[in-house]
């Protein structure tokens, strides 16, 4: 049974201007994104699309869970060449434990433009 529906879409010129800001550009790293998601988006040939689309993708859980969380409560990782999935932490966590929350589906695109991310929970 499906609990909750996200989508989001995030202008990489947007989350680019972030990251490459002088003085806020680390704290706003720092702040959305883990360690996990930083290695790995900085690894990526297109790192603000890759940073883009974990934005859009935190978005579109937190509307899937109804609520606002912290940012780096909600994680996407990759294992080798599989699909993107999520893993939420603390708040997130939590919440996704009281809707009954047992299944993530995601998946993730950009262009040099813009990010989407689409979220299905599933009880």
């Amino acid at each position: 049974m499906i609990v909750g529906v996200g989508a989001d879409v995030a202008e990489v010129k947007r989350i680019a201007a972030a990251l490459s800001h002088p003085t806020r550009g680390e704290r706003f790293r720092a702040k959305v994104f883990t360690p996990t998601e930083i290695a790995y988006c900085e690894q990526r040939r297109h790192a603000p699309q890759n940073y883009a689309a974990r934005f859009a993708a935190k978005e579109a859980t937190m509307k899937a869970l109804g609520s606002f969380v912290p940012w780096r409560d909600v994680e996407v990782v990759r294992d080798g060449h599989g699909p993107p999935r999520l893993h939420l932490h603390g708040r997130a966590a939590e919440r996704a434990r009281q809707l009954g929350i047992a299944r993530w589906w995601l998946t993730l695109t950009h262009t040099s433009d813009l990010a989407l991310a689409w979220v299905v929970a599933e009880r």
